[in-house]
């Protein structure tokens, strides 16, 4: 039985929900997503909230239960916050700067690293070494993120890189000298 699926997603005011079939469109105040589920579950709308049923109780009938109303949720809660994903960069003489509409980013390499961000993502740079991801897609900013990440990933022994600001390093000890001589 799939617990997050049973779970009503409840809307907020200004959200609004259009089912078509199989393709469930979601309007509100920063946007708009649309999603095509599984014929297996059906996505139906009651007074302020959002309910995601299955046909049969199949183990995959069960498992796109859960993922198409988790999807949703995240419709629901990009089109109405949206969603950020920060990053920050540390090692000397490392830092990104936005360029119009793109990222560039100086880690280390003899070139400065360009990067377009994705339709519907914005990139910020509050400071030379933070960087911020919005959007309402939270599979694109999620992505955006990692791409920007995959430049440069932190390493173990001096903790440079690029890293997400929650993001626990495991550091290494170096190399240990001869001792004696």
């Amino acid at each position: 039985m799939s617990r997050i699926g049973k779970k009503p997603i409840p809307l907020p005011a200004g959200v609004g929900v259009e089912i078509d079939g199989n393709l469930v469109k979601v309007k509100g105040p920063k946007g708009e997503l649309s999603q095509e589920v599984p014929e297996e579950t059906r996505v139906r709308q009651e007074t302020g909230q959002i309910v995601v049923e299955r046909s049969n109780d199949s183990k995959h009938c069960k498992s796109m239960h859960g993922l198409v109303r988790t999807l949703v949720a995240n419709m629901v809660e990009g089109v109405s916050n949206g969603f950020t994903k920060n990053l920050e960069i540390h090692g000397v003489g490392y830092r990104a700067a936005k360029q119009g509409n793109k990222l560039i980013l100086n880690v280390g390499y003899s070139q400065p690293v360009e990067i377009e961000p994705f339709p519907g993502v914005e990139i910020e740079v509050p400071a030379p070494n933070k960087i911020v991801v919005q959007g309402i897609d939270k599979q694109k900013v999620g992505e955006m993120a990692a791409v920007i990440r995959r430049v440069r990933k932190p390493e173990p022994y001096k903790g440079k890189g690029i890293r997400y600001d929650n993001e626990y390093d495991r550091r290494k000890a170096g190399k240990a000298g001869k001792a004696g001589k």
